[in-house]
């Protein structure tokens, strides 16, 4: 459990610095909305991981085992691309600022996919729920560290210095990876054939395979297209990026540790299907606060109080639907299918996050979060194939 929530802040660390921190570096140097929007496609490689996710199931590096051999490596790259992204200059080369970012998403992604996998065979199915909560705090203790920490850190030295700490904050994780223990696995693939066609075969073959996909994808697509451009929408409407550092993300951090360890507890006794129902119902209802805070600008109450809310609701949400994500996969092929499924996870983040920049310019802060809001419907539609309300709780035993 442990491991869970020191892998766990090992993999949230590096996601903001190519979205919050890199925004409000992109903003100081006056680069526009629209390119500040575009920037989330360097996070393409989120979405694609389950491509090279095979390797990562059929090969074995010739130290630490099959799990943290591929999860040393890629820890040490990430170190050495996030201090270059800090070398970068935003308003001269953003070429270069995208080329380095990507490198980022890249390593940061292959650490996701082989810590995800690792979780998936370290925990029993009994400890999936609570081992999910302990690796989703973790995660946004690493997110809190990198967003809050470092932009607090920017206001008093360059956005460099603040990279270059980002970058050896990321040793804990590198410390974990040499002192955890290998996961045991009975089967594993022998041929690439084994590791690319049968995990997806094997997905395949249940009856609502392609539903659950879109499910996953739109089930936090408006939490995720509105998280997108917040950092931009704190700066427009007044706040300092030391306020936005201590109530946004410190303040808002706990909140989001409370409902992920809420979340943890109920579903133990909801289950998680009708866990993902309510979770899902309260994170719609929280994006519609930044909706209110547009309207009543920036006053330090109201922003602590909708932050409080949308991240105690997606704290919920989020640990409700990675122990969905992880129950469903085939410890045979861990890293692959659980690369597929978290994959189209993070696709919103990207694809869907690119033009939040150009829809805010065009309708305004208040209406791109009414907008943000909207979109949770279509996940809970689709949840309503496979685990309809009144009959979920039973599925879920």
């Amino acid at each position: 459990m442990l491991v869970a929530l020191l892998m766990g802040f090992a993999c949230g660390l590096p996601l903001l610095l190519t979205i919050t921190v890199l925004q409000a570096w992109m903003t100081e140097e006056g680069v526009d909305l629209g390119a500040i929007g575009l920037m989330s496609l360097v996070g393409l490689p989120y979405t694609v991981k389950f491509l090279w996710a095979p390797v990562l199931d059929r090969f074995t590096l010739p130290f630490l085992g099959r799990r943290r051999g591929w999860l040393l490596m890629a820890q040490l790259a990430l170190m050495m691309a996030v201090a270059a992204l800090g070398q970068t200059r935003p308003a001269q080369a953003p070429w270069l600022v995208a080329l380095a970012a990507f490198f980022v998403t890249f390593f940061s992604a292959t650490q996701d996919a082989v810590v995800d996998a690792y979780r998936r065979e370290d925990l029993v199915d009994e400890e999936l729920g609570l081992g999910s909560s302990l690796y989703v705090n973790g995660y946004r203790l690493g997110m809190l560290l990198a967003s809050g920490g470092g932009l607090i850190l920017a206001d008093h030295i360059p956005f460099s210095r603040v990279y270059l700490i980002m970058a050896i904050c990321l040793l804990p994780g590198v410390i974990t990876t040499v002192m955890a223990r290998e996961p045991r696995v009975t089967e594993a693939p022998t041929t690439l054939q084994a590791a690319v066609i049968d995990p997806l075969r094997d997905y395949f073959a249940r009856p609502e395979a392609v539903w659950i996909l879109a499910f996953i994808v739109f089930y936090k697509i408006g939490d995720t297209m509105a998280s997108a451009m917040t950092t931009p929408f704190y700066l427009d409407i007044g706040f300092t990026k030391t306020q936005i550092g201590t109530v946004v993300k410190l303040f808002g951090f706990w909140a989001t540790v409370v409902g992920s360890l809420v979340g943890g507890v109920m579903m133990l006794r909801l289950g998680i299907n009708r866990s993902l129902w309510i979770f899902g119902a309260l994170q719609a209802v929280s994006t519609a606060g930044f909706a209110l805070l547009a309207r009543i600008g920036a006053h330090t109450g109201a922003l602590a109080g909708v932050i409080a809310f949308e991240n105690l609701a997606s704290g919920m949400g989020t640990a409700a639907f990675v122990a969905f994500m992880a129950s469903i996969t085939n410890k045979k092929f861990t890293a692959t299918q659980y690369a597929l499924l978290s994959s189209f996870m993070g696709a919103p983040r990207v694809l869907a996050s690119a033009a939040t920049g150009y829809l805010a310019e065009a309708v305004g802060w208040s209406m791109f979060f009414i907008f943000c809001t909207a979109m949770a419907a279509p996940g809970l539609v689709l949840l309503h194939r496979f685990a309809p309300w009144p009959w979920a709780q039973a599925q879920d035993r």
